[in-house]
C-alpha cells in the first residue's frame, strides 16, 4: 500500500496554499464540497432569471467513471474524481470546453460495500495550486492543479485500521488553520491532522468513528476551528493543538448514516440527519454548544446539506430509500416550518443571487426564488435520465452536474453570468 511521499521543494508553495481557504478566492470558484464557504452559498454568482424551455443550455458532456464525487472548481480548471478501470483517477478539465487537461491515477482498492458503485464519494479539496482526493478506500492523496504531478498519497483507513462503514471512505478533509484534517475514524485517530505540504501526521486524537459528513472549518473567538460531525458526536477540534470538545451527541447505532455538513451562521450551530436523529439548532461560542431546539419533525435530511438565507433554512426533509422527501422552508429561530412541497425528492440546494437553484437526485433542475412566504418556482427542466445522486457545482455561470450510477458523465449548464 501507499505511504507519505514528501517533496521538498513544494513544501513552501502548499503550505501556502493551505492558507488560502481564509483568504481571498478568485470569484467564480467553486474549490471544495458546498462551495467557497462549505455553505452552498455562491456569493459572487448572477444567475439567468428564467431558462428557455428544453432547459438551461448545454455547454458540454465528460464521461466519467463510477463514483458519487461531485466536482470542484478553480481558475477555470474543473477537477473531477472517479474509477477509471482498476484506478481511481483524479482528472481536470477545461472549464470552457470540457477537455481533459490531465489526469492522475492512483490504484483503487476499494471492494466495495452495501451500494455496489465502487468509485469515490468525496469531492476534492482544491488549495491554491494542490488538489487533495480521498478515495472509497480511504486513501488521499494530493497533486498539483497545474499539471497532475503526484505530490504525496497516504492509505489513511489501512494505516489506522479503521473500518470503512456502510459505503466506503466519504467524509471530504476540511484545511483548516493551515492543516489537512480528516474524520479517519481509527482507534485513537478518529480525527487525523496532516501536514498538506508532506501528508505527514501532526496529531491524531479521539476514537470517534468515521461519517459521511465533511467537517467545516469555523472561525469561532478569533480562532480557526474544525467542525465535525462524526458518526455518533458533534464536536469541535484545534487544528494548531489536536484538542477536541465534544458539543453534543449527535447519531444513533444500528443501520444509520450522518452525511449532511454542519452549517455556522450568526453564532447558530445547524445539525440534520434522517433515521430517528432529527435536526438540532445550538449557539455555539467559546464555552461549547447550547440547544435552542431540536426535534426529528421539522427538516431531517437523509443526506443533502440545507442552505441558510435571512433567518430561513431551504432543504430536504425526509429519506429517498423510502419514498419520501420533501422541500421545505423553515425559520431557523423556532423550527417552524413555513412551507412544504410536496414530493419534491431528495435536493442538493445552492443559493446564488437571491434564487435557489435545486438538483434533485432524479435528475431535475429547478430554479426557484428563496422566498419564505411561499415555493415560487421560477424554471425547471429534466436534465438527466440517470440518477444525480453526486454534489453540484457552480462557478462562473455554470452548473456542473454529474449523473449516473457505476458510470455516467458530467454535464456543463449555462445558469448565469460570469461571476463578478
Amino acid at each position: 500500500m501507499k505511504r507519505y511521499l514528501g517533496w521538498a521543494a513544494w513544501q513552501a508553495s502548499a503550505l501556502a496554499a493551505a492558507l488560502f481557504i481564509a483568504g481571498a478566492l478568485r470569484a467564480g470558484d467553486w474549490p471544495q464540497i458546498l462551495g467557497p464557504t462549505r455553505s452552498g452559498h455562491a456569493e459572487s454568482e448572477r444567475l439567468l432569471a428564467t431558462w428557455p424551455a428544453g432547459g438551461p443550455k448545454l455547454l458540454w458532456k465528460f464521461p466519467l467513471g463510477s463514483g458519487y464525487a461531485g466536482a470542484a472548481v478553480m481558475s477555470g480548471k474543473v477537477v473531477v474524481f472517479h474509477l477509471s478501470g482498476v484506478s481511481e483517477r483524479v482528472e481536470c478539465l477545461d472549464a470552457t470546453s470540457g477537455r481533459s487537461l490531465w489526469k492522475a491515477d492512483f490504484e483503487a482498492n476499494y471492494r466495495g460495500g452495501i451500494d455496489a458503485d465502487k468509485g469515490p464519494r468525496c469531492v476534492p479539496l482544491v488549495a491554491g495550486n494542490a488538489v487533495y482526493a480521498f478515495g472509497a478506500a480511504g486513501d488521499l492523496h494530493a497533486v498539483a492543479l497545474d499539471s497532475g504531478k503526484a505530490l504525496w498519497s497516504r492509505a489513511l483507513c489501512d494505516d489506522y485500521k479503521s473500518d470503512l462503514g456502510y459505503f466506503g471512505a466519504g467524509s471530504t478533509p476540511v484545511l483548516a488553520g493551515g492543516r489537512l484534517l480528516v474524520n479517519v475514524g481509527g482507534k485513537g485517530a478518529g480525527l487525523v491532522a496532516l501536514d498538506p505540504a508532506t501528508g505527514k501526521t501532526l496529531w491524531q486524537a479521539t476514537d470517534e468513528v468515521a461519517s459521511y459528513s465533511a467537517p467545516a472549518a469555523i472561525t469561532l473567538g478569533g480562532k480557526e476551528q474544525a467542525l465535525f460531525i462524526t458518526r455518533m458526536n458533534c464536536v469541535l477540534a484545534d487544528p494548531a493543538t489536536g484538542n477536541v470538545k465534544s458539543l453534543f451527541p449527535f447519531g444513533a447505532r444500528g443501520p444509520t448514516v450522518n452525511a449532511a455538513t454542519p452549517l455556522v451562521f450568526g453564532g447558530k450551530l445547524f445539525t440534520t440527519a434522517s433515521y430517528g436523529i432529527g435536526a438540532v439548532l445550538a449557539s455555539l461560542d467559546g464555552a461549547g454548544a447550547r440547544t435552542i431546539w431540536s426535534n426529528d419533525d421539522t427538516l431531517s435530511s437523509q443526506y443533502a446539506t440545507p442552505v441558510e438565507h435571512e433567518g430561513f433554512l431551504y432543504g430536504t426533509h425526509g429519506r429517498e430509500d423510502q419514498g419520501v422527501a420533501e422541500l421545505r422552508c423553515v425559520e431557523v429561530a423556532t423550527g417552524k416550518v413555513r412551507w412544504t412541497q410536496p414530493n419534491f425528492g431528495v435536493a442538493h440546494a445552492i443559493l446564488a443571487d437571491g434564487k435557489l437553484l435545486l438538483q434533485t437526485a432524479d435528475g431535475r433542475l429547478a430554479l426557484a426564488a428563496a422566498d419564505a412566504a411561499k415555493y415560487r418556482e421560477l424554471a425547471s427542466a429534466q436534465v438527466a435520465q440517470e440518477p444525480t445522486r453526486a454534489l453540484p457545482a457552480l462557478a462562473a455561470g455554470q452548473l456542473y452536474v454529474r449523473t449516473g450510477s457505476g458510470g455516467g458523465q458530467l454535464l456543463c449548464f449555462r445558469v448565469g453570468n460570469a461571476a463578478e
